[in-house]
């Protein structure tokens, strides 16, 4: 789980009910015609952009943002290790019972157990990481084509609500309701592209880098282990993936 983006967003939805709460009741917030335009009709809006295969499978791209099991880099960088060691004292059919957590680092070490060669592997393992790329940037464009259509739907509400004022400025009663659609749609699509789809967007993008440093690591990793480079070597390379303040600090 992601603790950031789940947190984030009930802390900042959070913080605008209780602005509400001090303004008065949160029930003169709540219109169900602004509803029906923003929350319902803008799903509808992206739908057209999309087929639909693509448009429900948002909901699992969604998931992403909030849940994610990614292999820390320092576990990659300790399997590489281990995994060169062996591959240098038993060569590669070594590794063919080696158990490997990662699907994508598994994928690489049994193309070297086949013995196929660097160049094929590269290839390989490399059109998988532009596909993660394309699979991420997929999802993040859905979200943000969410985030650019809300404010347009609250601004179509908010003139189906001035209409409505309009038509009926003779009858004061008329004219609460039909502002309050006015403003209320022009709110709601903002909430639903900052408070939801915008970040959405944004995480999804990050997920896509996060995954692409990964299996990128891993690819060095492999080709590092088929060229039958020192597993010292190796992991000195690898830590070159690490944040500054995580990398060991050299003995003196």
């Amino acid at each position: 789980m992601d603790i950031a983006t789940l947190v984030g967003m009930l802390g900042a939805i959070g913080m605008i009910l209780m602005a509400m709460m001090q303004g008065g009741d949160l029930a003169m917030f709540v219109d169900v015609p602004s509803i029906l335009i923003v929350f319902c009709g803008s799903p509808f809006v992206v739908m057209m952009m999309y087929n639909l295969g693509q448009f429900i499978g948002a909901g699992k791209v969604l998931g992403k943002a909030f849940m994610i099991k990614l292999d820390s880099p320092q576990d990659l960088i300790a399997k590489s290790v281990e995994l060169a060691d062996a591959a240098r004292k038993g060569g590669f059919l070594a590794l063919e019972e080696a158990e490997i957590p990662s699907k994508f680092m598994k994928k690489g070490i049994d193309m070297l157990v086949d013995g196929h060669e660097a160049d094929v592997v590269k290839a390989s393992l490399g059109k998988d990481i532009d596909l993660t790329l394309e699979r991420h940037k997929a999802g993040a464009e859905w979200f943000k084509a969410l985030g650019d259509v809300a404010p347009a739907m609250g601004m179509i509400g908010t003139l189906v609500g001035l209409v409505a004022m309009l038509q009926n400025m003779d009858d004061p009663k008329s004219i609460g309701p039909a502002m309050a659609v006015a403003l209320l749609t022009t709110m709601y699509g903002a909430m639903l592209a900052n408070l939801f789809a915008l970040p959405i967007c944004a995480k999804l993008q990050l997920r896509g880098v996060e995954e692409a440093l990964s299996q990128t690591l891993i690819l060095d990793s492999v080709l590092a282990i088929q060229d039958g480079q020192n597993p010292r070597v190796i992991e000195g390379m690898l830590q070159n993936y690490l944040p500054e303040g995580k990398r060991p600090v050299p003995e003196e």
